[in-house]
C-alpha cells in the first residue's frame, strides 16, 4: 500500500510539473546593446535610468529577434506619459509579419480621465490590421477595451500581465487577481513574433519575462 501511495505521489508531482510553466527573463537593456531587438532608424531606442530596473525607451515597434510565444503569460514593467493623445504602449504578438499581429496596449492619459466613458478607453486590443481600435470601437462599443483596475498614476511605472491561453487574451495590471481586459483574438494566428509596441511620443519598457 506505501509503495502504492508513493507512486502515486510521484506520478501527480510529474503531472504538475510537466504542466507548470517555465519563466525566461529578458534584460532589455542587454538585448539593445546586443543587437537583439529588430527595430528601424526611426524607433529612438535607448537605455535610460530607472533605478531597480533594467529599461529601455523606444518609439514604434522594436520586435525580439528568435524569440516567440503561442501560448503562456507576458508580463512587462511599462511607463508611459500624461500627454493627451499622445501615449500609447504595450505589447504586440502572435506576429506572423511587421503588419500581422496581436497587440494589447495602454492609453496612460486615459487612467484619470473625467469623463467615465473615455475613461474606458484605458486598456485596447487590436487585431492588425484589419481589427484597428476604430473599427473595433464602432462595431463592439466596450467589448475590447476597459477601465484599469488598480489604476497607475499616468506618468508612474505600472506592471502588466498578459495572459494567452488559446483563443482567449487575459489582462491584469500590478498583479491584481482581477482582470482588466478578456476578450478573445480576433486574429487567425496563434503563434509568432513578440514585440514592444509603442506609438507616437517614445515609451519605456522593462523587466520583460514570458512563460510558456
Amino acid at each position: 500500500m506505501a509503495r502504492k501511495s508513493l507512486l502515486i505521489s510521484l506520478l501527480f508531482a510529474l503531472a504538475c510539473s510537466a504542466g507548470a510553466q517555465t519563466a525566461k527573463n529578458y534584460n532589455l537593456v542587454h538585448l539593445l546593446k546586443a543587437d537583439k531587438l529588430r527595430i528601424d532608424t526611426s524607433n529612438h531606442a535607448q537605455v535610460i535610468d530607472a533605478p531597480g530596473k533594467q529599461a529601455i525607451t523606444l518609439k514604434n515597434i522594436a520586435w525580439l529577434k528568435n524569440v516567440g510565444v503561442k501560448e503562456g503569460t507576458i508580463d512587462v514593467d511599462l511607463r508611459g506619459k500624461d500627454v493627451f493623445l499622445q501615449s500609447f504602449l504595450g505589447v504586440a504578438f502572435h506576429a506572423t509579419d511587421d503588419k500581422h499581429y496581436d497587440v494589447i496596449f495602454f492609453r496612460p492619459f486615459r487612467f484619470h480621465h473625467a469623463d467615465t466613458a473615455t475613461r474606458r478607453w484605458s486598456v485596447q486590443y487590436m487585431g492588425m490590421p484589419d481589427y484597428d481600435y476604430d473599427k473595433l470601437r464602432k462595431a463592439h462599443p466596450g467589448v475590447y477595451e476597459n477601465f484599469i483596475n488598480p489604476v497607475p498614476g499616468a506618468a508612474d511605472w505600472f506592471h502588466a500581465t498578459i495572459v494567452l491561453k488559446g483563443d482567449w487574451i487575459t489582462v491584469y495590471v500590478n498583479h491584481s487577481t482581477t482582470p482588466s481586459l478578456k476578450i478573445q483574438s480576433l486574429n487567425a494566428a496563434r503563434d509568432g513574433a513578440i514585440g514592444l509596441w509603442a506609438d507616437g511620443l517614445t515609451e519605456d519598457f522593462a523587466n520583460l519575462s514570458i512563460s510558456r
